[in-house]
């Protein structure tokens, strides 16, 4: 029997319910997109709830309030969660591939061999570049596999989608 180097009982190796390597640095994205995301779920909801409202207003029926009460704890549910889940969101740079990691419930990781990759975009609708924030999305041949890393810097986002580039012109030379 091993053990660790105070007699005590050897860690058990990650297994494939626990996809968050320690081996790896993991690069955060910005708390910025909180508020993006906030915004988007408030128009969202702005948008229902008017229309609940109405509905109920004309109609009288009980079920478009209690439609109304419902969305609106939904939506509260929704911001806490979005508070969350952007800290779970982060990715990693390796030698031969990169690893996206998100997700509460349900956690995700994707690792995208840069061989594999296709082309590399780089995003930033209205409401992200109000606040300074890109979107890196990469895609491979297998559509199911196409990763993406919201929330970054527009510099940090081209130097990814640079090294990216790069390397998928690296790695895919030698196929």
């Amino acid at each position: 029997m091993t053990g660790d180097e105070n007699g005590g009982p050897a860690p058990a190796p990650a297994g494939p319910l626990e996809p968050w390597p320690d081996t790896v640095r993991w690069q955060p994205i910005s708390r910025d997109l909180i508020w993006v995301e906030l915004i988007r779920l408030a128009v969202l909801l702005g948008v229902v709830l008017v229309g609940l409202a109405v509905a109920w207003a004309f109609t009288g029926a009980r079920a478009f309030g209690v439609a109304l009460a419902l969305a609106v704890l939904a939506g509260a549910w929704r911001a806490v969660t979005i508070v969350r889940a952007v800290g779970a969101w982060g990715y990693a740079e390796r030698p031969d591939d990169l690893l996206v990691r998100h997700g509460l419930l349900v956690r995700r990781l994707s690792i995208v061999p840069y061989s594999r990759m296709q082309f590399v975009d780089v995003s930033a609708g209205p409401l992200e570049r109000a606040f300074d924030l890109a979107t890196v999305q990469l895609h491979t041949a297998a559509a199911a596999s196409d990763a993406r890393v919201p929330g970054l810097r527009p510099a940090e986002a081209s130097r990814l989608r640079d090294r990216l580039t790069a390397l998928g012109e690296d790695r895919a030379e030698g196929l």
